[in-house]
């Protein structure tokens, strides 16, 4: 593998380094803070694709790998990608511009702090998809909240301080307790780095209830980042409230922060746990699958009824996650990618709808199909997308999730597939609501179809949507090596050693040679890392 010195810092921090650039700005220039903003996010794409360039699809190890100490000698600047985190970095650096190019006519005030939000949080949820510290991860999962509160309550509608506070009172709590389980393995295992931790739990045992403690601080937290079902009712407030950007950076990518610390930390650190957890957790993603395309279904809010697809569509990434079949977990990761760009692009065409009209209320549409026919073609491509039409994308994430899930489930795999059929009856209704019919609204008549900008940024996610479902193959070769180790941690959790994971055998050899007590042990891990 090339050498690609530092290209992980550069990644995560480009687009904190344009927004040095953008303070320097009068509040009132807004051209330029606009032109830079794009500007910033688009080189970061093109950087971000510099990962792909020499990424090992064979390795199951991170890789481009950046280790300092940072604060004392418990605490490390630990930045590395593997196949988990690879293409959820592209995700984010792929939507952060066309969440910027949308709100370029819509948003009027305070035009700095919104397109500095927006970089800021690029900028944390690529820290999060990359660090290999816990304390580092965790102040990247924290940093992610406060702009996003900022921009549902400075920049959102009628109810936006409401949806705000209730957004950051949710995602606050489970941070707490996250924080908690991190210091609890501090504790334990003598270092925040992820790596000393998997080593040290290699050659450990945990105690049955510690285990268990730990998985629930942890599932908890990243659950309702999810949000998996009870813990859903945030979203739909946070979406409906939120500006459209917001709403597409939300759907697109924060979601994921949960899903992903699931399979990075839940899954792999705590098998045991994990395992014993699997039914319940099985059972509350597929009556999320259920209840969110349900409701769904009775919504006369537009950007609400696209809400709740999501509770719908990451029941389906955690059933795939507890399912434990490499075949369900490649799904889940590639559902990820799915549903972060046909959802986002739902919310790109309903934000569309609403800078035109500014309301959702499916009732003060139809017809559009004649004044808007461009938008509206792009618009049923995307819900097409999001029910899982072949051959576009969302059909490849939910097909492995199912035959996956099959293999050791069946009763799951059976109902997680009537949240199927269930999205072809809200997306098709809604959309015949919106496009077809007899227009009723007189103001429709005169509505202006897409403008350039905006059909570059809906051509953008089309195209994306068409390769993901053609060319997964790309995706998946470089996601397997990554799956398979995570897969045979949670199938085989007991070693000759006693501790979880494979390979603990040789890790003990090589880490806790014989005379060693347990605080020397914490000692060396902490020290010793070349």
């Amino acid at each position: 593998m090339p050498e690609q010195p530092l290209l992980l810092t550069v990644v995560t921090f480009l687009p904190l380094l344009s927004v040095v650039a953008l303070l320097l700005l009068r509040s009132d220039d807004h051209a330029w803070i606009r032109r830079i903003a794009l500007a910033a996010s688009l080189a970061e794409f093109v950087v971000s694709l510099l990962l792909l360039r020499g990424f090992d699809s064979t390795n199951a190890a991170y890789q481009f790998t950046e280790y300092h100490h940072w604060i004392g000698e418990a605490i490390h600047y630990h930045l590395g990608v593997d196949g988990i985190s690879l293409f959820l970095v592209l995700l984010t650096t792929f939507l952060t511009p066309l969440a910027i190019l949308c709100s370029w006519e819509s948003i009027h005030e305070n035009v700095k702090g919104f397109f500095v939000s927006l970089l800021v949080i690029e900028t944390a949820m690529i820290g999060v998809f990359l660090s290999l510290d816990l304390f580092l991860f965790f102040v990247f999962w924290e940093l992610t909240l406060i702009p996003m509160y900022f921009m549902i309550g400075m920049w959102g509608h009628e109810n936006r301080i409401y949806a705000a506070i209730k957004f950051i009172l949710y995602t606050m709590f489970g941070s707490i307790l996250m924080l908690v389980a991190i210091l609890w393995l501090y504790d334990l295992a003598g270092t925040f780095d992820l790596e000393g931790i998997e080593q040290y739990l290699a050659v450990t045992s945990l105690p049955h209830t510690t285990e268990l403690l730990l998985f629930a601080a942890f599932f908890l937290a990243f659950a309702i980042k999810v949000p998996l079902f009870p813990l859903h009712t945030w979203l739909p407030d946070a979406h409906t409230e939120a500006p459209t950007a917001g709403s597409v950076i939300l759907a697109g990518v924060m979601l994921k922060l949960g899903t992903y610390g699931i399979l990075r930390f839940c899954v792999p650190l705590f098998p045991k746990a994990a395992q014993e957890a699997a039914p319940a957790i099985g059972v509350l993603a597929l009556i999320g699958i259920v209840y969110g395309a349900l409701v769904a279904t009775v919504q006369t809010d537009l950007k609400r009824l696209v809400a709740y697809t999501s509770v719908s569509h990451l029941g389906f990434v955690v059933l795939g996650i507890f399912a434990f079949q490499v075949t369900a977990v490649e799904g889940a990761i590639y559902q990820m990618l799915n549903h972060g760009v046909s959802t986002g692009a739902l919310f790109l065409a309903v934000g569309m709808l609403y800078d035109r009209r500014h309301t959702h209320e499916i009732k003060q549409f139809g017809g559009l199909a004649t004044p808007m026919p461009v938008l509206m073609a792009f618009f049923l491509f995307v819900a097409l997308s999001s029910l899982a039409l072949p051959p576009l994308n969302g059909f490849i994430g939910e097909f492995l999730i199912l035959i996956g899930t099959y293999l050791g489930h069946h009763a799951w795999a059976s109902w997680a597939a009537s949240g199927g059929v269930l999205s072809a009856i809200y997306l098709l209704w809604a959309y015949q609501r919106v496009a077809f019919g007899e227009i009723t609204v007189e103001r429709n008549r005169t509505l202006p179809d897409a403008s350039i900008r905006e059909r570059i940024i809906l051509v953008s996610v089309s195209l994306a949507i068409l390769f993901l479902g053609v060319a997964s193959p790309l995706f998946t070769r470089r996601i397997e090596a990554s799956v398979n180790n995570v897969v045979e941690r949670i199938n085989q959790p007991e070693t000759a050693s006693g501790g979880a994971g494979t390979g603990s055998m040789a890790a003990q050899a090589t880490i806790a040679p014989a005379g060693i007590d347990r605080t020397t042990l914490r000692t060396l891990r902490v020290r010793g890392r070349p």
